[in-house]
């Protein structure tokens, strides 16, 4: 597992398959991530926060679909992704 960047443009520039690459799977998922982490500890200290909750239980289905969809793509990718985000399936 690697440090992910609080930085977005840093985020970008490290999972891109190629200069300018802002829409790959492994990037939506990296942003993703990101954001879930941001709300998960916002959750932590504002637990009554309901609206924010269902947020991210949103974004984690929409990172779980296009994990999916990674996985049907390119298993290999898929793996590498799960390695460097420190993910589980």
């Amino acid at each position: 597992m690697i440090q992910i960047p609080d930085d977005k443009q840093q985020l970008i520039e490290l999972f891109a398959q190629k200069s300018g690459d802002t829409g790959s799977p492994e990037v939506q998922v990296a942003l993703l991530t990101l954001k879930i982490n941001k709300l998960s500890s916002h959750l932590d200290e504002n637990k009554n926060d309901n609206h924010s909750r269902r947020g991210l239980l949103k974004v984690i289905a929409k990172r779980r679909r296009i994990l999916n969809y990674l996985h049907k793509l390119d298993e290999a990718r898929y793996k590498v992704l799960l390695d460097k985000l420190g993910l589980k399936k």
